[in-house]
């Protein structure tokens, strides 16, 4: 069922909302990776407010969907969504990166709705294949979302992860991949390309959809696609901006993983207004 123009409104202003808090927290922080957050919030803000079967009640529900963010170093954003979701109170936001927090640099599970720690770049989807396997063991029928980064996607185990979950047929995994096009030593072109990437999937068992990441009528069809694929993995290449909704973030490789100057943070609020 599509979207109604109201939901998309709903979501685009949840969305901006998360991008404010982002840039408030790694300003606040002093360090933290602004770029890839920004670029996929629109991703995360649909799939946690719309899409995931969760209650932050109860972060171990069994019957809860699974989400994993296998680029860990954008984590702001998973703490942010969390927080808006009611895992925990907004206030704990602005303790990011802080000795004895409990939202560090890299998500572990001292955070309500961690399910598991990630911050070592290539190993996110495997984690993800192994929690299809486990519920088809418990005969749960939950689904499994994995956020992953494109530069990430250069690691040798993204692909034997890949090959495993076409191998057994995890028709309830979803992945997302973030195609923002810039890692942290420059564009993933130069750095090592990707292309073909749908290809490449698709090559591996998978099925294939490509999107505007930012468009949420969009993702919400690609979340809804995905559920109806029997058979093999689905894999959402979304194709985004680094540092999306603040202009002189966008496409700028320095914001990788550097925090916003106070005056910088000003700015970057204003726009976001």
């Amino acid at each position: 069922m599509a979207a109604t123009p109201e939901k998309i409104i709903e979501l685009q202003d949840k969305a901006r909302q998360i991008r404010r808090l982002v840039v408030e927290m790694i300003s606040k922080a002093g360090s933290g990776h602004p770029g890839g957050s920004l670029s996929s919030a629109d991703l995360i803000t649909a799939l946690f407010f719309s899409v995931l079967r969760h209650n932050p009640k109860e972060p171990k529900w069994e019957a809860r969907d699974r989400f994993h963010m296998s680029k860990g170093h954008c984590c702001p954003l998973w703490y942010a969504v969390l927080a808006e979701s009611g895992y925990f109170s907004k206030d704990k936001l602005m303790t990011l990166r802080q000795l004895g927090s409990i939202l560090q640099g890299h998500p572990d599970r001292h955070t309500p709705g961690v399910e598991v720690a990630s911050g070592s770049l290539g190993q996110g989807l495997s984690v993800g294949v192994g929690m299809c396997l486990a519920s088809r063991i418990d005969k749960k029928d939950y689904r499994v979302y994995v956020l992953m980064g494109d530069g990430e996607t250069q690691e040798g185990n993204i692909w034997e992860a890949a090959m495993a979950a076409s191998h057994y047929k995890c028709d309830n995994l979803c992945g997302i991949l973030d195609r923002n096009c810039f890692q942290i030593d420059g564009k993933t072109q130069d750095v090592m390309s990707l292309e073909p990437v749908g290809l490449k999937w698709q090559a591996f068992g998978w099925h294939t959809i490509e999107i505007d990441g930012h468009d949420m009528a969009q993702i919400l069809s690609a979340y809804e696609q995905a559920k109806t694929i029997k058979g093999k993995p689905t894999i959402i290449i979304a194709h985004t901006t680094k540092g999306k909704g603040v202009s002189f973030m966008e496409n700028v490789c320095d914001f990788h993983g550097r925090a916003p100057t106070k005056e910088e943070t000003a700015k970057a609020l204003e726009e976001l207004k």
